[in-house]
Order: C-alpha cells, then structure tokens, then sequence
C-alpha cells in the first residue's frame, strides 16, 4: 500500500514548526532590543508572543507559503520569505488595531521583529533544505529500484539524488538494454538485467520502482504488471503514461520527475498519521497488557518448559524488510527442529505456511491456553510501537515461507503487517489453502479503510474472549 504525500500544508509541517521558532526569536529579540527586558515587561506584549503562533500557523495553512519549498534557489526562496512574513505582520498588524493595542504597541519591535523575522525564517529555511536532502540521500527508508537503459543509468541516478527529499534509498538499477550486473552508475549497482529482473523483485526488500527509459525503447509493460502483481509500486516517468494500463494511477512530482505512480491503494498523509496514531495508541495500552501478563505466564512457562518466556523470530515485514517478531513462546524449546519433521501433517497446501492438528510442540496447557486465547500475541505489540507492524494488516511470513513465494504471493506483503488481519477472523484454524490467505490480504490491502480496521479489531477481540483462536 502506497502513502500517497500531500502537496499541500500537512508534507511541509516541520517547515511550520522552524517559522514558529524564528518569529518567536525575532520577536523576543526585538523585545530585547527595545528597553532589555525581552518578553518581561508589559502584559500586552507577552499576549502578541502568543498570538504570533496562532498567525504562523493561520498564514503556513491558508496562504501557499510552502509550494514547492524544496525545489526553490536562493532568490525564489528569499522573495517566498519576505510574502509569508509580510502575510503574518499584517495579520498581526489587523489584529492589533481591532483588540485597540496598536497606540501602545512600539513600532520598534513591530519593524525590527518583522526584519529580524526574515532573516532567521530565510537562513533556517534553506540551512532545513539542505540537511533534508543529506539525511535522506543517506537514511532512505523506501527501497527504490530504477528500470533504465544503461544510456539513462547515470544521469536518472543524479538527478534523484539531486532532488531526493522524499525518503528514497536507492538500491539498485535493474538495465533493460544490456547486461551490467556487478557495475555501478553514480555509486549504484546494476542488480539485475531484464531476464532475471523477476527474481530480484521477488526475493529482495524493495517498495517502489521508477521506469524511466529512452522513448525509443519499448515499454517493459510485463515487468510492470509484475510489480504490479506484487504489490510493489510503480512510477512511470510522465511522457509513457498512455501506454500503462492501470487501476490505479496518481500523476505526482517525484524527486525531480514528473511521474505517473500505478499502484494497489493509496494512503494520504492524514491517512498515514491518523493510523500511526492508532498504532501508537494501540500499541501502548497492548504493551501494558503484555507486562501484566508476563508476571503471570512467565513462572508458569518456564515451569513446564524451561528457557526463554519470549520467542524471537526474524520475519518479513512490508515489501521485504526483515524484522525480529516477539511472542510469548507456547511451545517447547526445539520446535523449530521438529516441525520438519511434522511437516507431512501440514494442513496448508505446498507448505506456504504451517498448520496443523493437535500441534505435539505445543507446551501441554498454558500452551494451548495462551493460543486458542491469543495471549501469545501481546509481545507484537512492541512490534507495532517500533513502527516494524500494525494493529491490523497481513500475517508476516517466516524467511523460508517467503523464499517460495511467486510474484502472485508478494501482494500480501505490500502493507505493514498486522497482529491481527482477515485471515485471523475468517476461520484461520479452518482455511487449508494458501491461495485463500492470499485473496483475504490482498481484498484488505485493496479496499483498505479505517472502517475495516475496527471491524477487525472488534472481531478479534470477540475471538479472543471467545477463545476461538489459534489451534
């Protein structure tokens, strides 16, 4: 699932926060200046300090003072200063002839602050810019893969790094035109050639792919619906836009592109906060319960079977990423080892997952009871607070289910996963067939909403009182 970024006020919110911090520095300056009090004097002057946040906020909202922010010289910047801090000294100005402060107010500070205003908004502005563009140049957190010809290899990887204010690690090119595994363009590796493209998608952490080739070169439209297939976005460079076919298509500006993004759903960037939010929230009062829990399960886990109370597991997590998965362990000390020797009583066909009955590495009665109960899924909720899961989304498969994925598979692995998703309140313990876990995640993925989420979270906890969970 893709998190589509607002071009408006809410993507450039830390700009916001810096224009807060200048105009309060100007303005205490300028106090400071006038008769060497600062903010200390008179009560009128400590209300404007106040009422200059609510103007920022109020002009930073309603006027475009950030469009296109990270793209702008030197000069385009200074001339965008000097209009957003006029827009907030005449909003402040208004202000103070209605509430009848203008005749005590010092019309010093009112033209120093405003000065001093566009000097410090103007230097933190572009100091802001150009840590953005090092921080994420060197702590990406989108795997990005580039589909070009080696013609276009060096020049596409400098102009996004050039213009890489988005969060955009660049991972690798795959060459669709000649053969240079091994080699590197700008500093970045040739991963694959066209032929074996599909196996490095499939077997590697990647969340987007950006085409961008020569209008002579043929379009890899099989690669794309590949991706497509998988659940990886794609940006396709705007000049072959009629030549994708799509259900999903947002026309977006990207790291110095012009881009046409094919994708299986799509989260704003209110989506995106008010879920984390939900997360968070979800996450402290599950990690709560999980303490609580622990000071009665572990003594009696570690009574009937000796060892860690807490199983780690290395799991993949959206479009590849591996994390480690914590759960309270339910079942004896060599699983592990013994379910391949259970795995001809798998009920999950082909071996994509495991599933079985009357499991004999389950620990004889808390085991049990921990997992028709779900108890042993609290510790994820750290999982979900370290931002590696959601309190709803996909099962994270385990390192050797994930190497036996097809292309049709990786869909599910296009969202966060979930401690608790579609699979889990559609009959887990009774659905036998991969294909099906599949169709269940991808419908989520795909008509995603916060509706679903709580219909989700309200089924599971029914399941849980119940005890209708894991056999």
């Amino acid at each position: 699932m893709y998190r589509k970024f607002n071009s408006g006020w809410m993507k450039h919110y830390d700009f916001i926060l810096w224009d807060i911090i200048c105009v309060e520095i100007a303005y205490w300056l300028a106090c400071l200046l006038r008769d060497g009090r600062g903010l200390f004097g008179e009560d009128e002057y400590r209300t404007v300090a106040c009422v200059l946040i609510f103007i920022e906020i109020l002009v930073g909202v309603s006027f475009p003072s950030y469009k296109n922010i990270l793209k702008r010289g030197y000069l385009k910047e200074l001339k965008a200063v000097i209009i957003h801090t006029s827009e907030v000294w005449a909003v402040l100005s208004i202000l103070l002839y209605l509430l009848r402060i203008a005749p005590q107010f010092s019309r010093a500070v009112f033209l120093l602050g405003w000065a001093l205003h566009i000097v410090f908004s103007y230097m933190v502005r572009n100091v802001w810019k150009k840590v953005l563009t090092i921080y994420f140049a060197e702590n990406g957190n989108r795997s990005f893969v580039i589909v070009t010809t080696s013609e276009y290899a060096t020049k596409t990887v400098d102009v996004i790094k050039k213009n890489n204010t988005y969060g955009l690690k660049i991972t690798g090119l795959i060459l669709l035109d000649r053969n240079c595994v091994g080699d590197y363009f700008s500093g970045i590796p040739a991963v694959a050639y066209k032929d074996d493209a599909e196996e490095y998608l499939l077997k590697n952490w990647v969340d987007e792919v950006f085409v961008n080739i020569p209008e002579r070169q043929k379009l890899p439209t099989e690669l794309i619906e590949i991706c497509e297939m998988m659940g990886i976005t794609v940006h396709l460079r705007i000049a072959r836009i009629d030549e994708l076919q799509s259900t999903k298509k947002i026309v977006q500006s990207m790291a110095g592109y012009t881009v046409i993004t094919s994708t299986v759903n799509t989260l704003d960037t209110r989506q995106a906060i008010l879920k984390r939010l939900m997360d968070i929230c979800g996450g402290l009062a599950g990690s709560f319960i999980a303490l609580l829990l622990f000071v009665f399960l572990a003594p009696i886990i570690f009574v009937k079977s000796p060892g860690p109370i807490f199983f780690a597991q290395m799991r993949i997590g959206k479009n590849g990423r591996i994390f480690k998965m914590y759960k309270f362990r339910s079942m004896y000390m060599d699983a592990e080892e013994r379910k391949k020797e259970l795995m001809k009583q798998n009920k999950i066909k082909d071996g994509m997952m495991f599933k079985m009955d009357n499991d004999p590495r389950i620990i004889k009665g808390i085991g049990h009871f921990i997992r028709n109960h779900s108890l042993d899924e609290f510790p994820q909720f750290f999982n979900v607070l370290k931002g590696d899961m959601s309190l709803v989304g996909t099962r994270p498969p385990t390192i050797d289910e994930w190497e036996k994925y097809s292309p049709r598979h990786r869909i599910r692995m296009a969202a966060k996963p979930g401690i608790t998703g579609m699979w889990q309140i559609s009959g887990r313990s009774d659905i036998t067939d991969f294909e099906d876990v599949v169709k269940l995640d991808e419908d989520y993925i795909r008509t995603w909403s916060f509706g679903l989420d709580f219909k989700i979270i309200l089924k599971t906890v029914k399941g849980m009182v119940s005890g209708d969970g894991a056999s």
